[in-house]
């Protein structure tokens, strides 16, 4: 699909070399309007996506929403070519220039020509627009010509280029009337056509945004402007309803047509006067972090196509990387932790917020304060807001491991949660790390038939978890760790008789006989390529190893598929598939559907793996493998 949306942009080939033939072969810039409709169709585009950009920032407009439901991948995948109009138009546009040549000779400036173009657009194309609006809603039209765009039920300023080739057309009409009409009575101007169409597009895409931005007090203040200018809550309620409030910009045609819903005005004022203490309070939050500079690209406020498929190294991300590095740094001087997606589940509502660290941050040992410092209060602003469950991510609860000279050194974060939940004993939302479903996760995916495996990251508490819970299984786990201290104090919390399957290694060669490996940290090309031919890498290290070996095969994080009644997810958490989440975001969400009143921080309970494990199933959640 994004080979497809790529190969597209193409056809804006011709223009460019017609423009590029007519600067360096003729001796006149005849064809400069080629170079017109490249920079015009570049700019439309870009009105879209900043709208788009705003539209989910979240952290910044959640209270100002119209609708309150998420936008899931059905609806991103009918959009994904939203943009198609703008090569559609590009072309119809050439027609015109081919067909009418004095168009390439309009001056810079003309005030006339504002005006006009201004009267052409109230008297002619408003009130076209609001009748053929009408018409392709009548029982005939619409099934054929206008529900494609009417598929989309939340809108967004991507849904504006949503639309059927016929509704496209219609539309090149609306905007040509007064552009071409304002030229044709002598008025014209480069600077009326830019103008108007990226009004146009900017009024549009306003309209579809999903966020309330006129504040009520101006319409109350100029009372006639309701009727001049529409508002983003007034679209909406046409896309809800699809009997009333047709028009283009102006409200004052529904009114003339009898079509404009009473309820608009009302809607309004609720909307653009709620505060921060009107918004529901999420029941679960998972507290996630940026992983590195380039998924941190892999957002819905960048490209939300991009951020609605599994996050993977692309070719248009690199020339971006400074930017993206540059905002990162400035999130550590001064940020703090934001909104990032939701979705709803049995009317829960699910939030994730970003702690604005990046991992390489993470392995910092001065900046282990500050991130705990924006962990923590993140912690308290959900107790404060009514939050039943937050989940820690990853390395928010993770203990680091980093080598000096030839020894592993563990330095724990915060305990996994447990520095907060000892420092405010009275919390009510529940701290959880999600790793008992993590260490279930992986379990599972190992066969029953394996009877040996190597573990890395032995020591951590996802390592001490797998290891104790295959040495009850009777399989023999070999334990990487310098520290026969830290390996004592697993092996003496086994029973007796099962003591003996763990056993001590310090150094990945004396596994090369073994064909299981679980990776708890991140592993060099040389110690992988002491694994034999046919081993199969489990993995619970953050970020996932690179997969050196081409013999071998590797696993990914551990994971869970969501619920099939999730509505409102249209994001992918990092490399993840679709309506698939890290399991120990799953573990937070078990823990919410539960509705298991504890803390679920520090050592993993043993006994707990497989209690959390048929809960997830009970409530729907899936394993993505099988165990064979």
């Amino acid at each position: 699909m994004i080979f497809i949306c790529v190969v597209q942009y193409l056809l804006y080939g011709p223009f460019l070399a017609k423009f590029i033939h007519s600067m360096y072969w003729k001796e006149s810039m005849e064809d400069i309007w080629c170079l017109h409709i490249l920079v015009l169709c570049s700019l439309r585009g870009l009105v879209h996506q900043l709208w788009s950009t705003f539209s989910n920032m979240l952290y910044l407009n959640s209270t100002r929403r119209v609708s309150y439901e998420g936008i899931d991948y059905d609806q991103i995948d009918n959009e994904w070519d939203w943009d198609n109009f703008l090569i559609l138009q590009a072309v119809v546009g050439s027609f015109v220039y081919l067909n009418f040549p004095s168009l390439a000779n309009l001056p810079v400036w003309d005030v006339r020509g504002l005006i006009s173009c201004l009267i052409l657009h109230i008297g002619i194309s408003e009130p076209l627009f609001y009748w053929m609006h009408r018409l392709l809603h009548s029982s005939y039209l619409f099934p054929l010509y206008h529900w494609h765009h009417h598929e989309s039920k939340i809108t967004h300023p991507f849904t504006a280029g949503h639309g059927t080739f016929l509704e496209h057309l219609l539309l090149c009409v609306v905007i040509g009337i007064p552009t071409l009409g304002t030229a044709f009575i002598g008025y014209g101007s480069i600077s009326v056509m830019y103008s108007y169409i990226l009004a146009f597009d900017f009024l549009r895409c306003m309209g579809h945004s999903n966020v309330e931005i006129i504040p009520h007090s101006l319409y109350q203040r100029v009372p006639l402007l309701r009727y001049v200018i529409y508002c983003p809550t007034y679209h909406s309620l046409h896309h809800q309803e699809m009997k009333t409030n047709f028009c283009l910009f102006m409200p004052l045609y529904d009114m003339l047509g009898n079509t404009l819903n009473t309820a608009s005005w009302s809607l309004h004022k609720e909307i653009s006067s709620r505060t921060s203490t009107d918004e529901r309070a999420p029941d679960f939050v998972f507290l996630a972090h940026i992983v590195d500079i380039m998924s941190s690209m892999h957002a819905p406020l960048l490209f939300r196509s991009f951020s609605s498929v599994p996050f993977s190294t692309r070719l248009f991300l690199l020339p971006m990387w400074p930017f993206a590095f540059v905002v990162v740094l400035t999130m550590w001087l001064k940020s703090k932790t934001f909104l990032f997606s939701f979705y709803n589940i049995r009317g829960r509502l699910n939030q994730t917020w970003i702690v604005p660290r990046a991992g390489f941050q993470y392995f910092l040992p001065f900046a282990a304060e500050g991130i705990n410092k924006l962990i923590e209060e993140a912690i308290l602003r959900a107790d404060r807001i009514g939050v039943k469950v937050i989940s820690l991510a990853a390395l928010n609860k993770a203990r680091k491991t980093f080598k000096v000279k030839d020894w592993d050194i563990n330095e724990s974060l915060n305990g996994g949660g447990t520095l907060f939940v000892n420092k405010h004993p009275n919390l009510r939302v529940r701290v959880v790390h999600g790793n008992t479903l993590t260490a279930a996760v992986i379990l599972n995916e190992i066969p029953r038939d394996v009877n040996e495996v190597f573990l890395t990251g032995a020591t951590s508490k996802l390592g001490r978890a797998i290891a104790l819970y295959l040495a009850r299984r009777r399989v023999r786990v070999l334990m990487l760790t310098k520290s026969t201290e830290r390996f004592m104090k697993i092996q003496r919390e086994a029973t007796v008789e099962c003591q003996k399957y763990l056993v001590q290694v310090t150094n990945c060669k004396e596994a090369k006989q073994c064909k299981t490996w679980i990776i708890g940290k991140w592993s060099t090309p040389r110690e992988q390529s002491w694994a034999p031919s046919g081993t199969h890498f489990y993995q619970f290290v953050v970020p996932p190893i690179i997969p050196f070996r081409r013999d071998c095969t590797y696993g990914k994080l551990a994971a869970m598929r969501l619920p099939k009644d999730v509505t409102g997810l249209g994001t992918c958490e990092y490399t993840m598939g679709r309506g698939i989440v890290h399991a120990c975001h799953a573990g937070g969400l078990v823990h919410l559907l539960e509705g298991w009143t504890h803390h679920e921080v520090g050592a993993i309970d043993v006994d707990q793996i497989d209690v959390v494990w048929e809960a997830a199933l009970k409530h729907g959640l899936k394993p993505l493998y099988n165990s064979s």
